[in-house]
């Protein structure tokens, strides 16, 4: 069974156009990727977890805000290797340069013996639709589209 995450796809309305908000993973893998490395903020989870309470939580966790507005289901969508991604959409307004991500440990670098505490999100950012076309990951993409059929 592939893996599952569940995620927010969070929007705004400003100055009669729509922007989306999405985030830039950390560590050193990602630092000098841009086009196409942006993400819905998301996470994974298990069975018996509901995907729309993981998505709050991991929204939380990677911009250090709760999120209490109403979550509209964008549907699954499949990402290159395979994992199938549950995305919700909220409208909110939030200053994305005021994150506080959770981090992970990472072996750095490799085989170095050193253990870095990684942020999971370096940054966040608001982007016009065509500029979050060539930020995010290519199989997220869909998401924008149905963002926009559901009036968003």
């Amino acid at each position: 069974m592939p893996a599952r995450s569940a995620g927010v796809l969070a929007f705004r309305r400003t100055a009669g156009s729509l922007e989306v908000l999405l985030v830039h993973p950390g560590g050193p893998f990602w630092r000098n990727k841009d086009l196409g490395a942006w993400s819905i903020p998301k996470g994974e989870f298990g069975a018996g977890e509901d995907a729309e309470a993981v998505a709050r939580r991991e929204f939380a966790e990677e911009l250090g805000t709760k999120l209490s507005a109403a979550l509209i289901p964008l549907g699954a969508i499949r990402q290159r290797g395979g994992k199938v991604v549950e995305a919700f959409a909220a409208e909110i307004d939030l200053d994305a340069e005021a994150i506080t991500s959770n981090t992970f440990e990472l072996e750095w670098p490799p085989r170095s013996g050193r253990i870095q505490r990684i942020p999971e999100v370096d940054r966040a950012a608001w982007f016009d639709l065509a500029e979050a076309r060539r930020r995010i990951n290519p199989a997220q993409a869909t998401l924008l589209d149905r963002l926009t059929q559901i009036g968003g």
